[in-house]
């Protein structure tokens, strides 16, 4: 079912949405302080070129260890993106979510867009992963969490 949806979600404007986010990324890349925006960017272009079978998960949670993204350095980077970029590029994308959620064909469509939504508010320590893995990450979590309630 994944692979029919990405199909036509593709289709109908997952190419040029991934495009846009690709350009994004290569201005980010021409300035050296926007090295961390553009692998973002990257990383965004390619959950929209094919978004449905896959989430968003902390790199944190799903590594187990802390990297400049999910440190301090990576809050202080989110900040910046979303005064600058990420506030409009959400808006943009609840927008899209509600125009497809008019008709019962787009729900799926729309889920996708407020996917895109919150990892476009704040996307540096995210990575984008299949719904397994996810879930996999998830129930570590919530392993760990239960396991210092115990002590």
């Amino acid at each position: 079912m994944s692979l029919i949806l990405n199909l036509i979600w593709f289709v109908l404007g997952g190419i040029v949405m991934g495009i846009g986010w690709v350009l994004a990324g290569l201005l980010m890349f021409i300035s050296i302080i926007g090295i961390p925006w553009g692998r973002a960017c990257f990383t965004i272009a390619g959950f929209s070129f094919f978004p449905f079978g896959k989430t968003i998960v902390n790199r944190r949670d799903l590594t187990g260890r802390e990297d400049l993204g999910t440190s301090p350095v990576g809050f202080v980077g989110n900040v910046i993106w979303f005064l600058v970029a990420g506030i409009w590029l959400a808006v943009g994308h609840v927008a899209s979510a509600l125009a497809c959620f008019v008709t019962i064909i787009g729900i799926p469509f729309g889920w996708q867009h407020l996917k895109l939504a919150a990892i476009s508010l704040a996307p540096i320590g995210k990575s984008v992963v299949d719904v397994h893995v996810a879930e996999e990450v998830n129930r570590r979590k919530a392993e760990r969490f239960v396991d210092s309630s115990r002590r």
